[in-house]
């Protein structure tokens, strides 16, 4: 199993919300620190979405009380949780 950087782990979720999410947003108006529950970006749809994709993507679990927004609001929070969990 290939550990990914953080930059490519960025681009991949950044890529995956631009296209699910925010078709036709410019990609530079996604930072890392953008906030996407706490603005209505996400809504509970999306964020079970979002944490499937998260799942598979980088082959983790996401326990249910880790799917909140302390987790995932932002693209810097998601990292972490990934991080956190591939140990």
């Amino acid at each position: 199993m290939t550990i990914e950087t953080d930059a490519e782990m960025q681009s991949a979720i950044k890529q995956y919300i631009l296209s699910e999410f925010l078709p036709g947003e410019d990609p530079a108006a996604l930072g890392d620190d953008t906030a996407l529950i706490t603005t209505g970006i996400l809504d509970s749809i999306a964020t079970l979405n979002l944490v499937s994709f998260l799942e598979k993507r980088f082959n983790i679990n996401i326990e249910p009380h880790e799917a909140d927004v302390q987790h995932l609001n932002t693209v810097s929070d998601m990292i972490k949780l990934v991080r956190a969990k591939q140990g």
